[in-house]
């Protein structure tokens, strides 16, 4: 059975001064040596030959990855490839990823690897980043329900680092066990990670990282008049809806400390599309529609493992979008959280029914600014493919802000526009607003500007579209179909940059 809580902590992360000797080869089951494109292997290497012997096999082109087998007691892997001077940090990720593929298919049951990163030293901590993301990303096993074997693989226990290193070990890791919180969560089968589920996941981690929790259920809900919310939600087959609440305080700031920052996601947990049923290939996917609340208890909890010095807090919008008697259909007039009536034109556009009443409770606190994540229209995705996430922002600086961070972190993010004029494609003559247009133009635009009416016009807000939660094939440095794009490009954004104030 998967088991709802993700595995414990990764492999022993050390950094060694100089260069790994030969007799100490004997301990590593692979040895992995970056280089820049279009160099060769130094002399200081240990098997000094055997490198200069991989290395002529092949090209030295951005990207290219081999291996071979040296001659030493321990058998150990080489893996040697190379990455081109200036290569930006998408780019650094994907080819670690390539040495990470190759480290794993040539040694599956690997448990103990050095790294050697020759590049100037303007680039190497970034280089010994990517590289060693690459590999914590590829050691985690997604869960899976399939009879464990009669003897358990090895884990992956320990990478050695060898060079002046520059990195945040701490924060590697954090965010390393983000991302695979991200997947792991997102992986899970709908019948194992239900409401009742998840609110068991969220409750350990609130309990295990000093957060504190708080679930509005459907009743308090009801009593708040969050009937965006309930319409998605009246057909689920069980009563456990709801929204929860976590809220991280540094050291010196009250709980009851106005947040700097507050994460909201989206989080249905399967999506069937309603009374406008999907289609088989459009469902069969859809227990990753929770992704975008994922990623905001990911990056919650990295924050509080971090200690750092912001209080934030996460909204997460925890529902089904079922299909049944009471399901919610086009034409209904629903009354919102904070008094906007919706017309319902399409009962597949419940990600933005249930955000807008998040967002409308997320912003009765006043945060400094709102940040929401959310697996939302097709239309970005067909805008972007599955290799970019969209991101609005009311506020020029903002945007460019994030989309800084995306290019930092290597999780991309391409910039919308949020014009007023589209709100005219919403216009609806028996309510405040249409939940959407007929249509599919430009539908990830109109529902961020359908998301933008439920905030105060002060509040500082952005909206990612992340189209990016899923590709086949995987994404930069992640090899699985489900890529846990999201916590990178956040951390990026919250800790390099002062966006609070």
């Amino acid at each position: 059975m998967a088991v709802l809580f993700p595995p414990g902590s990764g492999p022993r992360i050390t950094v060694k001064s100089g260069w790994p000797v030969t007799h100490a080869l004997d301990r590593y089951d692979a040895l992995l040596l970056l280089l820049p494109a279009g160099s060769q292997p130094g002399p200081r290497l240990p098997c000094a030959g055997h490198w200069k012997a991989l290395h002529r096999r092949g090209t030295s082109d951005h990207g290219s990855v081999r291996a071979a087998t040296l001659d030493n007691k321990q058998q150990c892997l080489a893996v040697i490839g190379y990455c081109r001077a200036g290569a930006d940090a998408f780019e650094q990720l994907r080819v670690a990823g390539l040495f990470a593929q190759k480290l794993f298919a040539e040694r599956p049951q690997c448990r103990r690897i050095a790294m050697v990163i020759e590049a100037p030293k303007a680039a190497r901590g970034r280089l010994q980043e990517a590289l060693c993301s690459a590999v914590l990303a590829q050691a985690f096993a997604l869960p899976s329900e399939k009879k464990p074997p009669a003897k358990p693989p090895a884990r992956l226990a320990a990478i050695d680092l060898f060079g002046e290193c520059q990195l945040d070990l701490k924060r590697l890791a954090v965010t390393a066990d983000a991302t695979n919180l991200v997947r792991h969560l997102t992986a899970l089968p709908p019948n194992r990670l239900d409401a009742a589920g998840y609110r068991r996941v969220i409750a350990q981690l609130a309990r295990h990282h000093g957060m504190r929790a708080r679930w509005y259920d459907e009743r308090k809900l009801e009593k708040l008049g969050a009937g965006a919310f309930l319409a998605v939600s009246r057909s689920n087959p069980r009563r456990d809806a709801g929204i929860m609440h976590l809220s991280w305080r540094p050291r010196g700031r009250g709980a009851a400390a106005r947040a700097d920052v507050a994460l909201v996601g989206k989080g249905v947990l399967f999506d069937t599309g309603g009374v406008n049923l999907k289609p088989h290939r459009s469902m069969l996917d859809m227990h990753t529609d929770m992704s975008g609340s994922a990623v905001a208890l990911a990056a919650i909890t990295a924050l509080a493992r971090l200690k750092a010095p912001l209080a934030v807090d996460a909204w997460l919008a925890i529902t089904e979008n079922a299909i049944g008697p009471a399901a919610y259909r086009p034409q209904e007039i629903i009354r919102a959280l904070d008094g906007t009536t919706i017309q319902v034109i399409h009962s597949d556009a419940e990600g933005r029914m249930i955000l807008a009443d998040t967002l409308a409770l997320a912003a009765r606190s006043r945060p400094q600014l709102m940040v929401d994540f959310a697996t939302l229209t097709g239309a970005c995705v067909y805008s972007l493919t599955e290799r970019m996430s969209g991101v609005f922002a009311n506020d020029d600086a903002l945007r460019e802000a994030f989309v800084k961070a995306g290019r930092d972190s290597g999780e991309r993010l391409w910039p919308f526009p949020l014009p007023e004029d589209y709100d005219t494609d919403i216009e609806s003559p028996v309510a405040d607003v249409a939940q959407c247009a007929v249509d599919g133009k430009g539908d990830h635009i109109l529902a961020a500007r359908f998301l933008q009416r439920f905030l105060p016009k002060e509040q500082r807000w952005v909206h990612v579209d992340l189209s990016s939660a899923t590709r086949r094939g995987g994404l930069a440095h992640v090899n699985t179909e489900i890529t846990g794009f999201g916590p990178r490009f956040t951390l990026a954004a919250l800790l390099d940059q002062d966006l609070t104030r």
